[in-house]
């Protein structure tokens, strides 16, 4: 006999349209920071989204040790943008020593707390947070030469645009659905790789690739990516609202925009490597 699928508090709408609105808010501020103020822009709206995610993490998560779990993410976040602005040119590669330290910091402070309830489950939690935050600093990297400062607005805006998309149409029609008690659906994915797609044919001409066929696979691939991180972030945030303890009615009814955050900056993360990654290929 199969499990119960789970159910969430939280109601179709005050899952998406929050989840779509931060998205929208987070690439804007993506974008329009750096246009303002250049790399230091790019390098406080990218710290501004690893911060919330880390606040929105340890919130949605009820990971044990809050206040060091708050302070070994913003230190990591902190160490992250660091690593890759302050060498002349900066690459993944920076991010090994962070991810190392970061490990053993998250280790560390999960063993000295005391008493030690779920600790298996906060590891996990503790390193699945630091890995997104190291992703999210991958936006910093993001349309340097030799592709350009265009390369990054095409790339944060098909991805905006798959996350806003996906969500907008699972409101309507999660079907057919891709897990049991999460409002995602097949169709929804394929609308975000469709609109990832979409953006990044129509923006060929601002930046590399130019061709349309690269272009098209660019955008598509962010488009999948972005979709099914966004799928994994809302199964958390149900798994979160079903509980049957106070913290999940507190995040059904009052902290609606805590797991959106959630949800807008979890895929954001996923996309910057691999958009990266693309970049290097295509």
């Amino acid at each position: 006999m199969s499990p119960p699928a789970l159910e969430s508090a939280l109601p179709a709408r005050a899952h998406h349209l929050p989840a779509a609105a931060l998205v929208a808010l987070a690439v804007g501020l993506l974008v329009g920071l750096p246009e303002i103020l250049g790399d230091v822009g790019r390098l406080a709206a990218v710290l501004v989204l690893q911060l919330g995610l880390v606040l929105a993490w340890v919130i949605t998560t009820g990971i044990q040790g809050f206040a060091g779990s708050l302070a070994v993410g913003a230190s990591a976040a902190v160490a992250a943008d660091l690593a890759l602005v302050l060498p002349a040119r900066g690459t993944v590669g920076g991010l090994l020593v962070v991810f190392g330290l970061g490990f053993l910091a998250v280790v560390l402070q999960q063993m000295f707390r005391r008493p030690r309830p779920e600790l298996v489950a906060s590891l996990a939690i503790g390193v699945l947070l630091f890995c997104a935050i190291g992703a999210l600093a991958a936006l910093l990297l993001v349309g340097r030469p030799p592709a350009g400062p265009d390369r990054a607005l095409v790339v944060l805006l098909a991805v905006g645009a798959a996350l806003v998309a996906g969500h907008l149409v699972d409101l309507v029609l999660p079907r057919p659905q891709l897990t049991p008690g999460v409002p995602r659906g097949l169709l929804g994915l394929a609308v975000s790789v469709l609109a990832g797609g979409a953006v990044t044919f129509l923006g060929r001409g601002l930046g590399e690739p130019s061709a349309g066929p690269a272009a098209l696979a660019y955008g598509a691939v962010l488009g999948l990516v972005a979709g099914l991180m966004a799928l994994a972030a809302s199964y958390v945030v149900v798994e979160a609202t079903a509980d049957d303890g106070g913290r999940a009615e507190g995040l059904a009814s009052g902290a609606t925009w805590v797991v959106a955050a959630v949800q807008a900056a979890l895929p954001l993360a996923a996309c910057a490597p691999v958009a990266l990654a693309l970049q290097a290929v295509l």
